[in-house]
Formats: structure tokens, C-alpha cells, sequence
């Protein structure tokens, strides 16, 4: 089959940038430096996006490109032409299997953003006091219909998009909602900047208190690092195989990095002003976002409206994210299985939906079944807390650990250097080093982490 190619430069980078940019930045990055410390936490935070983030996205976007095909037939092609093992091709199946795993959970997690922005835009934050603000999501998590309805509605929107092609539908949306997201964030930075305690958020932010620092806070930064920029996700991968030959990797790799950090610090900016201007808690954890905000929401001037622009810029990173989730599947049940794309999106939409009732019921008439509580760890988890554990903690991990291992080692430096541009210089070779041995041991370090329950 003729693989599809982006447009330009451009329309590859906000592709990839919103794949990058979801609920890891508008949802968790501000809870988890809310809880860590705040300035300390960014700082290595940030020295993690540049010695492990950079390096995997170049990793992701090398392989993706140079097999040219889906994740999974990338992997194969490449294990042939290299003479590699056929063991490596677990990483193309990581790559395709993880993000639809994800979705199930990850789409009903979106799916709140849509009731979120109804009650924002009807004034239901207005003079809410915390108790209130806490019932009203109670209330939607009890309400197994409602989510379920609002789960729906996301996944079509997502699939409707993917079904369209990578021109037609990935590239025409981000062209579009990449531009509106940067410029809600940069409303809502100004907005907090004029009518908040902006100082207090850049104080927090950016003054590091280092004997706040943990072993778990440099767990947690190391991971927040590693999930932010969606590596061993497949996405990058499948980007990657429709890129143009004459787009540098190593530039588009800084350039993606830069912008979701970027995006999560300036998303702190526009969170904690509000936080802070009206005593609430930055250490708030997941409530920060649906319990916390829409307190601060009902009593800002304006409200309505900053309330509803946070949550529609809350939609749109968890839609551009779920298209780079969708994608890699679909791109396989093209190629190896002869489905029209309409077809395959469809019968993938239909899949995950169904599966993701099973996460829907986890908050309300299953909120008592737990799968495997016959095993100590696993006793209090839900269907929700398993798959979220299982995929975000296990296999994401796993996949990227196997991609990174399967770069720095299994592929030949003239392959790398080849797709990557670079001459076999200090540059080159410092990168290989991060790839062959820092990634793979902070990966390592993640996982066994996540396996004894650092959070």
C-alpha cells in the first residue's frame, strides 16, 4: 500500500506535539509538582525530558521512519534487515496493543472534560463552596449513563477524525486545534497573571526547595518526564513512518519536547494563581483539576468563561492525544489487514467503547468488584485501577524499554546515523550512550517503582 505523508514540516510537528500534549500535562503535571515540591520537581523534571525524553523521541521517530510501515511491521522489517532476533518484534505489538489498552480508561478520564465544559458554560461553578464542587463530581461518576453517553461522544469525535486519513483528518484537526490550544493557554496564563497570585505560583514553580527532594519525588519526575512526551506508545513510531526523509529528527525531537514542557509549565502558570489567590490546596492531587479549579472557577471574575475555555483546552489535549493512541491500530488493520480505514476505526471505536463501560461501572454498581483480590497488591483495585496499573505502569514501560534497548543495541550505528543525520561524532555518540544505558536503567527504575508502589 502507498503510505500517506504529512504535508510539511509543520503539520508533522503539531501532529506530533499534540500527540505528546494530553492529560499528562493539562491533568497530572500540575497535581504531581503540586504534591512534590513544586520548584525542585520542575528542575529535574526538566533534566529528565532532556537525557531520557529527547533522546527516546529520536529513538521513536528514527525507527518509525526508517521501516516506513506500522509499528508492528517496522519492527519486522527492520529486525530482518538488521539480522536481528525475531524476539524484538514484541516492541512493534507494544506499541500497537498499549494505547488501545489505555484508551479504554484514558477516553473516560477525557470524557469528563465535555460535561465539564456544560456546567462551566451554565454557570453550575458559581459560588460553589468545596463540599458542593466535590458532589458535582460525585455525582457524574455515580452516573453510569451520563459517562457513559460522554465516552461515547469523545470516541466518535476521535475515531471521525482518524477515519479520515493523515492529511484529511490528523492534519487538518491539528492545524486547527493546535493553534486554539496554544492560544487558550496563553488566555488563561494572562487571565491568572492580571487577577490572581501569579507571584505565588512563579515562587512555587520556580524556587526550588531541594530538601523537599525524595528518592519518590525523583521517581515521580523521572516518570512524569518519561509519559509526557508518550514514548513506547506506538505514536511516535507511526508519526515517524510519515515523515518526509528531508525533516531532521534531532530537531523535530527538541522541538517537540520543548513545546509539551513548555505547555506544562505554562499550564501551572494558569493553575496555581487561582489556586493560591483563594486558599486552596496546590497539593490537592487528581481533585486539583475537577474539585478544586471549579471552586476557584465560581468565584473569579469571569468565570463562566475562563471555566469554560479551561475545560474545552482540557478536551482538545486529550483529543490530539487519543488521535496518536488510535492511529498506530488503525495503521496496522490497514496494512496487515486489508480493512478499509472507515472499517477499521469503526470496529475499533466500537471495541474500545464497549470496554471502557467496564471502567465506566468501576466508579459507580462495580465500585466493589475487585478482579484480583484474591492477590494482596491488586485487593482494593477496581477494573479502572487495574487496566490504568497495568498499562500506564507495566506496559508502557515495558514497550519503551524494549524500543530503547532494540535502538542502542540491536541497530546498526550507520542505520541511526543515516536516518538521524549525524556524523559519527561526540554528538552521535552521546546520544547513544544516553540510549544505550540511561534510558534503559531510568526506564528500569520507573518500572520497579511503579512494581512496588512508589507514587
Amino acid at each position: 500500500m502507498n503510505r500517506a505523508r504529512w504535508s510539511s514540516q509543520s503539520a508533522f510537528l503539531l501532529a506530533a506535539i499534540g500527540g505528546a500534549l494530553g492529560l499528562g500535562n493539562i491533568w497530572r503535571f500540575p497535581y504531581v509538582a503540586g504534591t512534590s515540591g513544586g520548584g525542585a520537581f520542575v528542575i529535574i523534571y526538566i533534566g529528565f525530558i532532556v537525557l531520557i525524553g529527547i533522546p527516546l523521541v529520536m529513538a521513536e521517530l528514527a525507527l518509525g521512519r526508517r521501516g516506513g510501515q506500522s509499528a508492528v511491521k517496522t519492527m519486522q522489517k527492520l529486525t530482518a534487515d538488521e539480522g536481528r532476533s525475531t524476539f524484538w518484534h514484541a516492541g512493534g505489538w507494544f506499541a500497537i496493543v498499549t494505547p488501545i489498552i489505555a484508551l479504554t480508561f484514558y477516553s473516560v478520564v477525557a470524557s469528563w472534560s465535555l460535561d465539564y465544559i456544560y456546567k462551566a458554560f451554565t454557570g453550575r461553578f458559581t459560588g460553589i463552596s468545596g463540599t458542593e464542587s466535590a458532589d458535582l463530581f460525585n455525582g457524574l461518576l455515580a452516573d453510569p449513563f451520563r459517562m457513559a453517553v460522554w465516552t461515547a461522544l469523545f470516541l466518535l469525535i476521535s475515531g471521525g477524525v482518524v477515519a479520515l486519513g493523515v492529511r484529511r483528518g490528523l492534519e487538518t484537526t491539528v492545524k486547527l486545534l493546535m493553534p486554539a490550544l496554544g492560544l487558550i493557554i496563553a488566555g488563561l496564563v494572562i487571565y491568572a497573571a492580571i487577577t490572581a497570585d501569579f507571584s505565588g505560583a512563579l515562587a512555587f514553580l520556580f524556587t526550588p526547595d531541594f530538601s523537599k527532594v525524595t528518592g519518590t519525588v525523583v521517581l515521580k519526575a523521572m516518570g512524569q518526564a518519561f509519559f509526557s512526551l508518550t514514548v513506547g506508545v506506538g505514536a511516535m513510531i507511526t508519526y515517524g513512518a510519515y515523515m518526509s526523509p528531508s525533516i531532521s529528527i534531532p530537531r523535530a525531537a527538541c522541538a517537540i519536547a520543548a513545546a509539551d514542557t513548555l505547555s506544562a509549565l505554562l499550564m501551572g502558570l494558569a493553575i496555581f494563581p487561582l489556586v493560591f489567590a483563594h486558599n486552596l490546596a496546590p497539593a490537592e492531587g487528581p481533585g486539583l483539576i475537577m474539585v478544586t479549579l471549579p471552586i476557584a472557577f465560581g468565584q473569579v471574575p469571569g468565570g463562566i468563561v475562563v471555566g469554560t475555555l479551561f475545560f474545552i483546552l482540557m478536551f482538545i489535549a486529550a483529543l490530539t492525544s487519543a488521535l496518536a493512541m488510535i492511529e498506530p491500530m488503525v495503521s496496522w488493520l490497514e496494512e496487515q489487514r486489508g480493512l478499509h480505514r472507515s472499517l477499521a476505526t469503526a470496529l475499533l471505536i466500537g471495541g474500545v467503547w464497549v470496554a471502557s463501560l467496564s471502567m465506566v461501572l468501576s466508579f459507580n454498581d462495580w465500585s466493589d468488584v475487585h478482579p484480583l483480590g484474591f492477590i494482596e497488591f491488586f485487593a482494593t483495585m477496581t477494573m479502572f485501577d487495574l487496566m490504568d496499573f497495568f498499562a500506564a505502569n507495566i506496559m508502557v514501560p515495558c514497550g519503551a524499554l524494549l524500543l530503547a534497548l532494540f535502538s542502542g543495541w540491536a541497530m546498526s550505528s550507520h542505520s541511526l546515523r543515516a536516518e538521524l543525520g549525524l556524523s559519527d561524532g561526540p554528538l552521535f555518540r552521546a546520544w547513544m550512550a544516553l540510549v544505550r544505558y540511561v534510558a534503559p536503567l531510568a526506564i528500569g527504575a520507573i518500572l520497579i517503582g511503579n512494581l512496588l508502589g512508589f507514587d
